[in-house]
């Protein structure tokens, strides 16, 4: 029974971090990607101009190729994410549904995904935002990686050791847990070095693939919630645990 149970659990967190992800791929196909090519042209030009590369046939054809298939790659790129996403937020959900508000599994799924939306990609996204390609030095690119990774670890640990807090602490005064998280992330904020790269970009573009970027990303914690909550509704994969 218990082997079953957990083949259900797998199978549930999996589907519906594929599903969203499959959501999340399809529409940064559809709404982000021509920030991307307008990004791209800019490098293009920026090739060309310094003489990296020439503007020719041969090179146009490799281009169109590469990005076809680096457009055809995004969609199984996003759902492998959702369902890498998908099983952490099943782990984490399953642990702490009982704790959360409502009685019904969709609600309770849509608190912790905007609690685990705004730890890990809001607050990291606030102080190291999306940029498209053309923004940024090659040398720098594991330096910002590494920067934006590790705000997302430290906002993601950080909130998991005051959520232990605030389960411990008498129900008038959990709210110091909420302030201490508050507090302790917002002087993480300020003292982690900003981005390394200045933006040299158009504003048009950054700031409409930052826009369309954080929209996409916040479809996709809801599509989560909706489609993970659902099938946990109706499956109920740790109705051994109740």
């Amino acid at each position: 029974m218990g082997f079953l149970k957990t083949g259900l659990f797998v199978i549930t967190v999996l589907v519906s971090g594929s599903f969203a992800g499959l959501i999340y791929g399809g529409l940064n196909l559809a709404i982000v990607e021509p920030f991307l090519d307008d990004a791209t042209n800019i490098e293009n030009q920026n090739l060309f101009e310094s003489g990296e590369e020439s503007d020719t046939t041969e090179f146009w054809v490799e281009y169109y190729s590469y990005r076809s298939w680096q457009k055809g790659g995004q969609i199984l790129a996003a759902t492998i994410l959702g369902a890498s996403l998908g099983s952490l937020f099943g782990i984490v959900f399953a642990y702490s549904r009982k704790s959360l508000p409502s009685d019904n599994n969709i609600r309770k799924t849509i608190v912790l995904a905007g609690i685990m939306w705004f730890v890990l990609f809001v607050i990291p996204f606030l102080k190291y935002p999306a940029n498209p390609p053309t923004v940024g030095e090659t040398e720098t690119v594991m330096l910002r990686g590494i920067l934006y990774l590790s705000f997302i670890a430290i906002s993601g640990f950080s909130a998991l050791g005051f959520y232990q807090l605030y389960k411990r602490l008498e129900a008038n005064k959990k709210i110091i847990a909420i302030i201490g998280y508050g507090i302790f992330i917002t002087s993480v904020f300020f003292l982690m070095p900003g981005n390394p790269d200045k933006i040299t970009a158009p504003a048009e573009l950054v700031d409409g693939f930052r826009i369309f970027t954080f929209f996409t990303t916040s479809v996709f914690w809801l599509s989560l919630a909706l489609i993970l909550g659902a099938f946990w509704q109706k499956l109920s994969p740790d109705v051994s645990t109740n």
